[in-house]
């Protein structure tokens, strides 16, 4: 069996590679690493284990992640996404655990893109991604306020699921330090409004600085706030890990399994997202099947270096990418800036205040939350898909992202059949040499470029949007929708997505012959109103006579 549809997107593209790009990957790399720091610190943290261990997972999965995968720009490390899985299979099942369940789901992923089930990922709908997207970071906010507030659980009190953790804030509130909410505060500031004034230095970096300096040279403030060090243990040079003292039995092998499925799952979700992210930022396409070996690779060298799970992380692979960052150079060199970041400098991470840490996090929550998405699809979105939406995010809350997803996939699948079979109907064929509004009859001036989409669009085949090709003479695109009987909230998105390419390549966009489900759902998203009414025809004739004028 051929294995080329497997290549590295490194090996493609180190072909043309130059000096100047070179240089670009390299000031990238080094942005992205000082960005990754505070930030695989934190993740740790938040997911359960020691502090360094989100330095390791940023050291091997970054840099295997790279070597091998389908992106140009992907950066892969510990993700807020994982957070509160990890610190469910340390509690439940300890280190040894989750260093077997991460081995487990890394062989997963391998096998999944040997076999080439990358694409199955666009299965899973938009709104349920964006449901336990915004449900793990509620999760991840309300897990950081005891630390945000300097509070003091009661002895033996170590909550796991959310709901404990809202019970057990709320009985030790009388343990609250005002000096920890001082240093919090600042450091969220920092954090908001930093980036208003400058971009080119990452706030995070800044806000830790910031409040350890404050925590060690401003009297009787330390009195009240705890720091990394005083709590964790900060090694210094490479990780020892031993593996003599873990438990690799059946049993233990079986007790795994749902946790190394769940971590498999999310991985690929996260990281083919991530790709489809970066694909837009940097006009190219990514190769999901490699991708998903390379995650899988990472995972696995992530945790015989010492580390946890990982995935892409979007924020750091846009960070890349603005930075000039255009191959995965740029990643590797991400990875080896910070091994040299963790062999003389890790130990002055104990300096790091534990508010500070929670402010990083709240502003990590609030950007994963994407809270505007969650609120349009809500107010735009069709009943079934708003309901799909909120039940995921609920779940995710209450329980935990495996019900959510489960759950969320059998109601997805159930109304997306009711939908259909609202709007499947039963007529004669019509022979095409009969239809007398074939395109292959009308002529299309060259600037114009006509794509015909014909059944439901809906999030099995959203992606086919995304295929569209623009010339660079193109000018204006029409999109013909007559056989195009309902539009769901995951084909919404990727048609607002089209438009953003046609506007960034000044590309006028025209639909034509647009049914009326489609119809109410691109009113609600307030595509029709961007467009205007003009940009939508009733006939091909119409639309065709309106794009000639561009």
């Amino acid at each position: 069996m051929k294995l080329s549809y497997l290549k590295p997107k490194l090996f493609s593209v180190i072909k043309t590679y130059t000096k100047e790009q070179a240089i670009n990957d390299v000031v990238a790399g080094i942005i992205v690493a000082i960005i990754a720091l505070p930030l695989s610190i934190a993740l740790a943290l938040a997911s359960g284990v020691e502090p360094a261990c989100g330095v390791y997972t940023a050291i091997a999965a970054g840099f295997f992640v790279s070597f091998l995968g389908g992106s140009r720009v992907q950066i892969a490390g510990p993700t807020a996404a994982f957070a509160t899985i990890v610190a469910g299979v340390v509690a439940s099942q300890g280190m040894d655990g989750l260093f077997l369940a991460t081995i487990m789901a890394g062989i997963m992923l391998i096998l999944m893109g040997v076999f080439r089930l990358g694409s199955l990922i666009k299965f899973i709908p938009y709104t349920i991604t964006t449901g336990f997207t915004a449900g793990i970071a509620v999760t991840i906010l309300i897990g950081q306020i005891k630390d945000f507030f300097g509070l003091t659980y009661q002895s033996g009190v170590k909550p796991i699921e959310t709901l404990e953790k809202i019970e057990a804030n709320i009985g030790a509130i009388s343990t609250f330090q005002w000096e920890a909410l001082l240093v919090g505060a600042i450091c969220l500031a920092i954090l908001i409004i930093y980036p208003k004034f400058e971009k080119k230095v990452p706030a995070s970096l800044i806000a830790v600085i910031v409040g350890a300096v404050m925590v060690k040279f401003i009297p009787g403030l330390d009195d009240g706030v705890y720091t990394i060090g005083e709590l964790y243990t900060i090694p210094a040079g490479l990780p020892k890990v031993d593996f003599s003292a873990m438990d690799f039995s059946l049993t233990k092998i079986m007790a795994v399994f749902p946790d190394a499925f769940t971590i498999a799952i999310l991985a690929a979700i996260e990281s083919l997202l991530s790709c489809v992210v970066a694909d837009s930022m940097v006009n190219s396409k990514h190769n999901s099947n490699a991708e998903l070996v390379a995650q899988g690779v990472g995972n696995i060298a992530s945790v015989l270096f010492g580390g946890i799970p990982a995935t892409g992380a979007i924020a750091r692979t846009a960070a890349n990418a603005k930075n000039g960052g255009r191959t995965p150079v740029s990643g590797m060199v991400h990875s080896i800036t910070l091994l040299l970041v963790l062999l003389f400098l890790m130990p002055y991470a104990g300096l790091i205040p534990m508010p500070a840490i929670a402010a990083i996090l709240f502003m990590v929550a609030y950007n994963m939350s994407e809270w505007k998405k969650f609120v349009s699809v809500v107010k735009t979105a069709p009943k079934s898909d708003t309901i799909v939406l909120v039940i995921t995010f609920l779940l995710t809350v209450i329980f935990d992202l495996v019900i959510a997803i489960e759950v969320g996939m059998i109601l997805a699948a159930m109304l997306f059949m009711k939908r259909m079979s609202e709007e499947t109907e039963v007529t004669g064929w019509k022979y095409p040499e009969n239809d007398v509004d074939s395109i292959d009859l009308k002529f299309v001036p060259k600037n114009v470029r006509v794509y015909e989409v014909t059944g439901p669009l809906f999030f099995g085949v959203a992606d086919k949007i995304l295929d569209i090709k623009l010339k660079d003479y193109t000018r204006c695109l029409v999109i013909r929708m007559r056989g195009v009987s309902a539009l769901d909230a995951t084909a919404m998105s990727s048609l607002m997505m089209l438009y953003k390419k046609c506007k960034d390549s000044n590309v006028e966009l025209v639909l034509s012959h647009v049914n009326t489900q489609p119809m109410e759902v691109i009113k609600k998203s307030g595509l029709y109103d961007t467009l205007g009414a003009d940009h939508f025809h009733e006939h091909i004739d119409d639309a065709l006579s309106f794009a000639s004028k561009f």
